[in-house]
């Protein structure tokens, strides 16, 4: 059995997602055969980061400032919300550099029909469209049940509430490199589906 702050950093470690006991231990041992200068970094960056980091007010992204700089850019277009289910998913979209409008970070998608939405932002989106400035709402989920089954239930409430916003959804089909033999069903009929003129 490991000493009392070891075991503690150990199952710290371990609460990360995709984070396990041994890699969780490897970690530990890792910080102290690295010496003091790292072990402070780090703790340096997790204070600073509980410190500073916030929820945004208006969009639910993490930033170091409410409003974040994308929802104080006036320059962006005002009438276009893209919906996303987590923060990473805004920022892949944003390294695209195709996308100037703005966002909503949902905080995670519904898991089942019976599922309590009180976790979710949705009643903070609802709210963002009442203001008659949004002509068209972007639904960015991954195509798995979970994602299908939010971008449902959002697509049903808006048009009940909102019936004069556009509802879109990304694309979807055969990815760059991909083979057609190990593409899935609902993958290549959806790349049919969204075929475009060549």
């Amino acid at each position: 059995m490991y000493s009392k702050p070891i075991q503690q950093l150990i199952s710290a470690f371990s609460k990360l997602p995709s984070v396990g006991e041994r890699t969780a231990e490897r970690y530990v041992f890792y910080l102290l055969k690295s010496g003091k200068k790292d072990v402070a970094d780090l703790t340096l960056a997790l204070k600073n980061l509980i410190s500073t980091v916030k929820s945004c007010e208006i969009c639910f992204d993490f930033s170091d400032s409410t409003p974040c700089t994308i929802c104080k850019n006036k320059n962006r277009d005002q009438s276009t919300i893209c919906v996303v289910t987590e923060p990473q998913d805004l920022q892949v979209i944003e390294k695209i550099g195709t996308y100037k409008g703005l966002y909503h970070v949902l905080r995670g998608t519904i898991k089942t029909e019976n599922d309590s939405l009180d976790y979710l932002k949705i009643k903070q989106l609802f709210k963002r469209l009442e203001t008659n400035t949004v002509k068209e709402v972007i639904l960015a989920f991954n195509p798995d049940l979970e994602g299908e089954t939010t971008m449902m239930y959002l697509k049903i409430k808006i048009r009940d509430l909102y019936p004069n916003i556009k509802i879109t959804k990304l694309a979807r089909g055969i990815p760059m490199g991909g083979d057609l033999k190990y593409a899935d069903e609902i993958t290549l009929g959806s790349a049919f589906k969204n075929r475009t003129a060549s």
